[in-house]
């Protein structure tokens, strides 16, 4: 049975080779976006593992219809607000759209997250960004993959679509997440994607994985700050999403009940994957 997390004080930061032992350990990892430090602060209370400065703000702060027009210093602005408020959360900063597109546009933007208090940084795809990825790693920058709904090719993929159902598509995002892994990223968030195929790839790769949309298999779930508070802003909430507030009683509690959830296997549940 999980219990209350220690107080922040009590609690060790954590760090990315605790992520690793925590997979070992069968240790559920919980991830949150945020974007603020007043957020921070409640994130840290709560005892959450990890946060992600999402491109999602381009959506859920600043009101556009995708993560495209969000920028470097989008990302570095809020990267440094967040680390302000966080004492023992480890802290992953987005790459936003085509930051990645070159080794050496990757590596000056992932720069300055790091030196904006991340420490690491998430790169969605595979194929040229394999590149990317053990640039940065070969350069002491920690990676987190992101393969399955990548947000960022919404106008490839014409649309926010689950990825990974027939048996092709299932094998290349298999292919992709070894290549990841063995590029040297340390993580792997994998989005929308067939519980079956996200538990394989789970049990399969050494780095843990953390899912959204993705079944109960992963290593860890990561849910949009909002989405999790019931913030839907008018927008259809997903099918991967819960509103913890409803039962959290307050932002913390929220927080806290969802850590509990996705620690002890409640979270996700069924009516919240893909067959």
């Amino acid at each position: 049975m999980y219990t209350s997390p220690a107080t922040p004080s009590e609690r060790k930061p954590w760090t990315v080779p605790m992520l690793r032992i925590a997979k070992k350990d069968g240790r559920k990892l919980v991830m949150l976006t945020c974007y603020d430090a007043g957020f921070a602060r409640a994130v840290d209370t709560a005892g959450i593992d990890m946060v992600l400065i999402g491109d999602s703000l381009g959506m859920v702060v600043q009101g556009h219809d995708s993560t495209l027009p969000v920028t470097v210093d989008d990302i570095a602005y809020h990267t440094a607000c967040v680390a302000r408020g966080l004492a023992t959360t480890l802290l992953v900063a987005d790459m936003p759209f085509q930051s990645d597109a070159s080794a050496s546009r990757a590596l000056d933007a992932a720069t300055r997250f790091l030196q904006a208090g991340a420490a690491m940084v998430k790169i969605e795809g595979a194929g040229h960004k394999l590149e990317v990825i053990r640039h940065l790693v070969e350069r002491e920058i920690p990676v987190c993959a992101h393969l399955g709904l990548t947000p960022q090719s919404v106008l490839r993929l014409g649309g926010y679509r689950v990825q990974g159902r027939d048996e092709a598509a299932a094998a290349k995002l298999l292919e992709d997440a070894h290549a990841v892994a063995d590029a040297g990223a340390e993580l792997l968030v994998l989005e929308c994607v067939p519980t079956a195929v996200a538990a394989r790839i789970s049990a399969e790769l050494a780095i843990p994985t953390i899912g959204i949309g993705a079944g109960p298999q992963c290593d860890g779930q990561v849910l949009v700050l909002h989405d999790m508070l019931g913030l839907a802003g008018g927008q259809r909430r997903p099918k991967f999403v819960k509103d913890f507030l409803a039962e959290g009683g307050s932002v913390v509690g929220a927080m806290q009940a969802y850590a509990t959830a996705v620690r002890e296997g409640q979270f996700p549940g069924a009516e919240h994957s893909y067959a």
